[in-house]
């Protein structure tokens, strides 16, 4: 039986959203202190967009807004996964972590593509 979704919380790709922005947060603390306002501030603004996107969506009106607060989610995926490869590059991120996010912000990406798509979905006389 499915759990009854009644907020934005209950949403598990809400929830993964918020554990990647404190992975985020955590992992900038450490690149110099000259990224504070380019670097650091774009990683960690692209972070915050994404379960950003995911509650506002969610919390309106039509299924069609929702699906575009995703589309807004994932485009925030991209970024941020473009900003981690650039701050591996410069040498601020090592190569584990960066795996180990992008294969986070991979996964992410697959729930949203897949709730995308469960919402686009036309619903039949005889669905529940």
């Amino acid at each position: 039986m499915e759990k009854q979704i009644k907020s934005f919380r209950d949403l598990m790709i809400w929830q993964r959203g918020i554990k990647l922005v404190k992975e985020v947060y955590e992992e900038t603390r450490n690149f110099p202190k000259e990224e504070l306002y380019g670097l650091t501030n774009h990683m960690r603004r692209s972070a915050i967009s994404i379960p950003s996107n995911i509650s506002e969506g969610h919390i309106r009106q039509h299924k069609s807004e929702f699906i575009q607060f995703l589309s807004i989610a994932l485009g925030s995926l991209a970024e941020l996964e473009t900003q981690i490869s650039i701050a591996k590059e410069l040498g601020y991120i090592s190569n584990e972590r960066t795996e180990y996010l992008i294969d986070q912000m991979n996964s992410m990406g697959k729930m949203i593509r897949g709730l995308t798509k469960k919402l686009t979905k036309p619903r039949s006389i005889t669905d529940p």
